[in-house]
């Protein structure tokens, strides 16, 4: 299996991974030696990490920000991960993400860890997390850029929320 690591990949990538829709945006990595824990698994602070990874790329290809000094402050309001099956040294897995609904100046989005193959992948963590946009330079709420809400509705099949 090809596995492009720490580059977006789009829904036909992967499908041909066996990762099933509604996914549509992934990021491919493999499991470091220093996130194994005592037990010899992968440690449970890992999968917070590796959706934080997913969530930088994925909000600049969505049109929320382009983390310039002008992009509203993206702040982390909750956080959650349910885990699914062991993981272990050197193994391959793909993080995939979407936003499942949003609001004026917040959204939720779920994300999945995978063990991908053609014929089915295997999924190992199931988490979730609301993000909410600050002005930059100033006290407030930044709302959504409009390409953003068009990407979450249009790509991802969010509900919005508010008017």
């Amino acid at each position: 299996m090809d596995l492009r690591y720490h580059t977006p990949l789009d829904a036909p990538a992967l499908r041909a991974l066996g990762i099933p829709a509604p996914w549509g945006f992934g990021l491919a990595d493999r499991v470091r030696f220093g996130e194994i824990d005592a037990l010899g698994h992968v440690n449970n602070t890992a999968y917070l990490r590796w959706f934080e990874s997913f969530r930088l790329p994925y909000l600049q290809a969505r049109g929320i920000t382009d983390y310039g000094p002008e992009s509203p402050r993206l702040v982390l309001k909750r956080a959650s991960c349910d885990y699914l099956a062991e993981m272990f040294n050197g193994m391959d897995y793909v993080v995939t993400g979407r936003t499942r609904a949003f609001r004026t100046t917040s959204f939720t989005m779920e994300f999945a860890v995978w063990l991908p193959a053609p014929s089915g992948a295997r999924q190992t963590a199931a988490g979730e997390a609301i993000i909410v946009l600050l002005n930059r330079d100033g006290p407030g709420r930044h709302p959504i850029p409009a390409p953003g809400r068009r990407a979450f509705t249009e790509i991802d099949g969010a509900l919005c929320e508010s008017p």
